[in-house]
């Protein structure tokens, strides 16, 4: 089982994302992704997903809005739990990402880019300010069904 979470950084109708084209291996390859990453032993979501901005992006995000929690059973060789948030407050300057490189899309071109299916998914629940709990069951890079609850 691994915790991780998911952050997107939201400014002027702008989201900042990470093409995933760095690091050899990586289960995201190709894809554009939020910012984030697997929790450190005794960390709670907010401070890992500060701490994970931060590293990715050189950007210290302030008061962290928690949207959901989503579920990949078995992704590429385990249950995946991934806390979702967005940031409005941050200070700093973007570093070059060893993720990937760091692009502010415009959010009416969000789900134009190779992103996972779910990401298109959960994108409209957050914009209806929904709270959400959704399992997401892949094969591969295909997405077969998910199920979801809103709170």
């Amino acid at each position: 089982m691994l915790l991780a979470t998911l952050c997107y950084l939201k400014r002027d109708g702008q989201t900042l994302m990470v093409h995933r084209n760095k690091k050899p291996g990586d289960i995201h390859a190709g894809k554009w992704n939020g910012l984030g990453g697997k929790f450190e032993p005794g960390e709670t979501p907010e401070e890992c997903v500060i701490r994970e901005v931060r590293e990715e992006s050189g950007l210290e995000i302030k008061s962290p809005r928690l949207h959901g929690l989503v579920m990949f059973p078995g992704f590429k060789g385990s249950d995946w739990y991934v806390f979702v948030f967005t940031a409005a407050e941050f200070t700093g300057e973007l570093i070059d990402s060893s993720e990937g490189d760091l692009r502010w899309v415009p959010d009416e071109e969000l789900e134009s880019l190779p992103l996972w299916p779910s990401d298109k998914i959960f994108f409209g629940w957050m914009r209806e300010g929904k709270f959400f709990s959704a399992k997401f069951v892949y094969e591969g890079e295909e997405m077969k069904r998910y199920e979801v609850k809103f709170h």
